[in-house]
């Protein structure tokens, strides 16, 4: 295995020296932010929404990942890292979330790339600890609605500082995504009151949903922990069906970046043990939808999210 990382770290950093040239020509001087529209690729579809609405018609943004497309084992092919150092700027969310790009971003660190993090603008007071030995901190930030307002923010005063010249577009674009992710918090709390107290608990694949819970007023509970690359145990699985089956909780959901196989185990389970459950929809938890989903802003996502999430369980 150390002899495959340093391998896969002799490659990346060969692209990326093969790319430096013609980037710094390319972006020499931020050309395009004086030019044209900033040259962006995001990481997650999360990000890249949230890039789109705050620099609108000044940026132009791609996104390595695509709608039901798992971050936390996502690997970058070679013409990603090379998209990467061609762009003007790189987006991503920190925490480990895209843990198999660390070499890559490691890389466009060293040739002097501009890299922004969300991890880096949001208080490390809000980020939820993680038990999970391969993570410090919950990555899942964007189901804190008032997170993704400070990660709006935070990429705000980026692209301002990067690209001065349109700071107050990406200024007046901020106030009013700002109204609007108010609006979708206030939305969230008046669905939720549909629910009775007792009866808001979220069971899902994996604890992607902490935020959620946290914010809004919910137990939230997944089988394969906060990464996706670990597998729930037989264990796992027998324990959440006792608790859904004394707590006779409705419903129990499907991810749509994760395989339906470990949520219909917990189903068989749970009425194995008398309590006939049902699974109530698919959530987006790591991946936005697309547009015949109704899904493919964070705003959408959340507002469907939320509906499937209240229409299963009051």
């Amino acid at each position: 295995m150390k002899k495959l990382a340093v391998l896969v770290s002799a490659v990346v950093l060969l692209i990326l020296a093969g790319c430096q040239s013609d980037a710094s020509d390319a972006n020499e001087g931020n050309s395009t932010a004086q030019e044209g529209a900033v040259q962006i690729i995001t990481t997650t579809t999360m990000i890249t929404d949230l890039v789109n609405q705050i620099g609108g018609e000044h940026v132009e943004v791609e996104g390595l990942m695509g709608p039901g497309i798992d971050p936390h084992g996502y690997q970058a092919s070679a013409s990603d890292v090379t998209n990467m150092m061609e762009a003007d700027v790189v987006v991503s969310n920190g925490l480990h979330l895209e843990a198999q790009l660390g070499e890559v971003f490691e890389g466009l660190e060293q040739q002097g790339k501009e890299v922004f993090v969300l991890e880096e603008g949001l208080s490390k007071e809000t980020f939820l600890s993680s038990d999970d030995d391969s993570l410090a901190y919950d990555p899942h930030i964007w189901f804190s609605v008032s997170n993704w307002k400070s990660a709006a923010d935070y990429i705000t005063e980026q692209l301002s500082e990067f690209d001065n010249e349109n700071a107050d577009v990406y200024q007046e674009n901020n106030k009013n995504y700002q109204k609007e992710l108010d609006e979708l918090a206030a939305y969230i709390n008046d669905r939720i009151t549909e629910i009775p107290e007792e009866s808001r608990y979220l069971v899902t694949a994996h604890d992607a949903f902490h935020y959620f819970g946290e914010e809004f007023g919910f137990e939230v509970v997944g089988l394969q922990g906060l990464n996706t690359q670990s597998e729930a145990g037989t264990r796992d699985v027998s324990d959440l069906a006792q608790l859904v089956a004394e707590k006779q909780i409705k419903a129990i959901f499907v991810e749509s970046s994760v395989p339906t196989r470990t949520i219909e185990s917990l189903q068989e389970a749970v009425q194995q043990k008398g309590w006939d459950v049902s699974i109530g929809g698919e959530l987006f938890s790591d991946a936005l939808g697309d547009e015949s989903q109704n899904a493919e802003t964070y705003i959408k996502m959340y507002k469907s999210n939320i509906d499937t999430i209240v229409d299963a369980l009051k």
